[in-house]
């Protein structure tokens, strides 16, 4: 008879979509340990199940609208750190995608996006990305300088868009239909992903940031208003990678 150790570890090892054969094969061992790994393993099947009706459900806005051709998710990050470029991302998934664990992407752990962002980057139709950098973001605004990533991020799909989902913006400038879906990044399983792709990216780009301004934590704030980050700031003066039209309460800004 196999020790319980060894069935645990069976359980531990197995993907949860592959338990039931497992189950199944143990399901008369009575010994408690035995009985308790089946229970934890029906537990996972069971949030499995739930996780699928729910990506089911943020795919209602792709179903409605596959029949214009390519549905395409578009969202941006970065519009309220004091450094750092707004970046816009823009994702058509396949129409049978069936991605996991698709959600806004400030709702996941850094461990899940970077999971996700891989698996986005295989499957996807088409990527686009936008940036929009702090001198720009100055020049025009951060409203503008959003939408200015947004239209770079859908001219560099491959195919291109017929149907744009959007987190609650309409993009002035785009001759592409478009949906805005406020709060959409929790309700469509495309704006999902342009979200995780988008805030991936600009993490590790500020994260590349922070080995050439060590003093910012941009590693760890990613140019967000921290207090060590204000407080770097104000020792040391802006870096050209701040935004000068935001950090005017903390420092002086010449202009």
């Amino acid at each position: 008879m196999e020790k319980i150790g060894e069935i645990k570890a069976k359980f531990a090892e197995t993907k949860t979509e592959e338990l039931a054969g497992l189950i199944l094969k143990y399901e008369g061992d009575q010994r408690s340990g035995v009985q308790g790994e089946i229970k934890k393993a029906q537990k996972r099947l069971e949030a499995l199940e739930k996780e699928k009706v729910r990506i089911w459900q943020m795919k209602s806005f792709e179903r409605e609208y596959e029949n214009l051709g390519y549905v395409c998710g578009i969202d941006e990050v970065g519009r309220g750190p004091l450094a750092g470029p707004v970046v816009a991302g823009a994702v058509i998934l396949p129409k049978d995608c069936q991605i996991l664990y698709l959600n806004d992407s400030k709702q996941l752990s850094a461990k899940k996006r970077d999971e996700l962002y891989d698996i986005i980057m295989a499957e996807a139709v088409s990527v686009g990305l936008g940036f929009v950098g702090p001198e720009r973001i100055d020049e025009i605004n951060i409203l503008q300088a959003t939408y200015e990533a947004m239209r770079q991020a859908i001219s560099k799909l491959n195919p291109g868009p017929d149907v744009l989902l959007n987190d609650a913006v309409t993009i002035p400038g785009v001759s592409v239909r478009q949906v805005p879906i406020i709060k959409g990044d929790a309700k469509s399983v495309s704006i999902a992903a342009a979200s995780i792709v988008a805030k991936v990216t600009r993490d590790r780009l500020m994260e590349q940031y922070d080995e050439v301004f060590p003093e910012y934590g941009f590693a760890a704030n990613k140019g967000y208003g921290a207090a060590a980050h204000i407080e770097a700031l104000k020792k040391y003066g802006p870096t050209p990678i701040h935004r000068r039209s935001f950090i005017g309460n903390f420092v002086t800004v010449q202009s």
